[in-house]
C-alpha cells in the first residue's frame, strides 16, 4: 500500500492509516510509516518484553516487532496479518496487526481528543494509549499513542532528561518561552526540563490554537515580543497541528520574527524538509532535550530585542 501521499504543508490535515486488531478499528498518522509488510517469520528474543514479539531483519536493517494486540489486552487470535514499519524518534519499529483498511484524510481540527473517562490518569499521567478519535461513516477510528505504547515498553526511548545533567550549573534565565504539546507528561517533562536549564519563564498550551490565540492577542496588545522570546512546538496535536502553527507565526509580518522550534517525534528526513519550508527556525526529535535547550539558548542570543 502506498504511504507516501503528499499533503500541502501546513494545511492542518493529516492521513491516517486505518488498521484492525480483532475487528476492533484503530489509526496511525501516516507520517510515522515507511512502508507496510506481509507477515515475515519472527526471531523470538530471550527474556524481552511481553509484547515483543522478536525480532526480523529487512533489506539488512534489525527491526523489533511489537505485538499490539499484547499491548491493547486483546485475545491473540494467531492470525498472521501485517506488520506496519514505523519510524519515529529515531526508531525503526514494527507494530503487528490483523488488516489494513485504508488511509484517510481528515483535519486535526475533526480529531475528538479523549476525555478523562478514556484516559484516566494517576500521578498526573494518562493510563491510556489513545490520543484521539476520528467518526468516519458509521464507526469510530481510535487513533493510538504509539509513542507512548513503546515508552511504556521500553523508558529508555521517551525524553532524555538526564541529557540536562550534562549541561552543568547554568544561570537562571526569564526569557518566555510558549509551548505548544497536547501530552500533558510530555509538557510536564519538558516544563521541568526547562527549568531544570534556568528557563522559568514558561508559558503550555495545549495545541496550536491555543498558542496561535496567544500570539495573536499579545500581538494586538502590542506586547508579543516582551510576553515570548521562543516557540517550541509539537507537531502532532488536535485543532491545529505544529506545522499550521508554524505555517501562521511565519507568514505574519510580526510575529515571523519570533524564533520558532518543532520539537516532536516525527522529525525525519520528509518532515524535516516541510519544516525548512514552513519557516521553522530549528527541527529536533523527541528524545533530545539536551539539543533543545541548546537550540532555545543559541535563538535566544541571537534574537533578544
Amino acid at each position: 500500500m502506498d504511504t507516501n501521499i503528499l499533503l500541502e504543508n501546513g494545511t492542518n490535515e493529516l492521513e491516517v492509516l486505518e488498521f484492525t486488531l480483532n475487528g476492533n478499528h484503530y489509526g496511525i498518522n501516516v507520517a510515522k510509516i515507511r512502508e507496510i509488510l506481509t507477515y515475515q517469520p519472527i526471531t523470538p528474543i530471550p527474556n524481552a518484553h511481553p509484547s515483543v514479539e522478536g525480532i526480523f531483519m529487512p533489506r539488512d536493517t534489525m527491526i523489533t516487532v511489537i505485538n499490539l494486540k499484547s499491548c491493547m489486552g486483546l485475545a491473540d487470535t494467531g492470525e498472521q496479518g501485517l506488520f506496519i514499519i514505523t519510524n519515529f524518534n529515531k526508531l525503526n519499529i514494527a507494530f503487528h496487526v490483523d488488516q489494513v483498511i485504508g488511509i484517510h484524510r481528515v483535519s486535526w481540527a475533526d480529531i475528538i481528543k479523549p476525555d478523562s473517562t478514556i484516559n484516566i490518569e494517576r500521578d498526573g499521567t494518562s493510563q491510556g494509549v489513545s490520543t484521539g478519535v476520528i467518526k468516519l461513516q458509521d464507526k469510530l477510528v481510535v487513533i493510538l499513542d504509539f509513542e507512548k505504547i513503546v515508552t511504556d515498553i521500553s523508558p529508555e526511548t521517551g525524553l532524555k532528561v538526564s541529557d540536562i545533567e550534562s549541561l552543568g550549573e547554568r544561570n537562571r534565565n526569564d526569557s518566555p518561552i510558549l509551548i505548544a504539546e497536547d501530552s500533558p507528561l510530555l509538557g510536564k517533562l519538558i516544563t521541568d526540563s526547562l527549568k531544570k536549564a534556568g528557563y522559568t519563564n514558561i508559558t503550555m498550551c495545549m495545541n496550536g490554537k491555543e498558542a496561535w490565540d496567544k500570539l495573536v492577542t499579545y500581538k494586538n496588545n502590542g506586547n508579543v515580543f516582551e510576553k515570548v522570546h521562543c516557540i517550541i512546538t509539537d507537531i502532532e496535536m488536535p485543532i491545529m497541528d505544529g506545522h499550521r502553527l508554524t505555517k501562521l507565526v511565519k507568514t505574519d509580518d510580526v510575529l515571523k520574527q519570533i524564533p520558532l522550534i518543532i520539537f516532536s517525534s516525527l522529525v525525519n528526513e520528509e518532515m524535516r524538509r516541510k519544516g525548512e519550508s514552513l519557516g521553522a527556525d530549528a527541527q529536533l526529535t523527541k528524545p533530545e532535550i539536551g539539543y533543545l535547550v541548546e537550540a532555545i539558548d543559541n535563538l535566544i542570543d541571537k534574537n533578544v530585542r
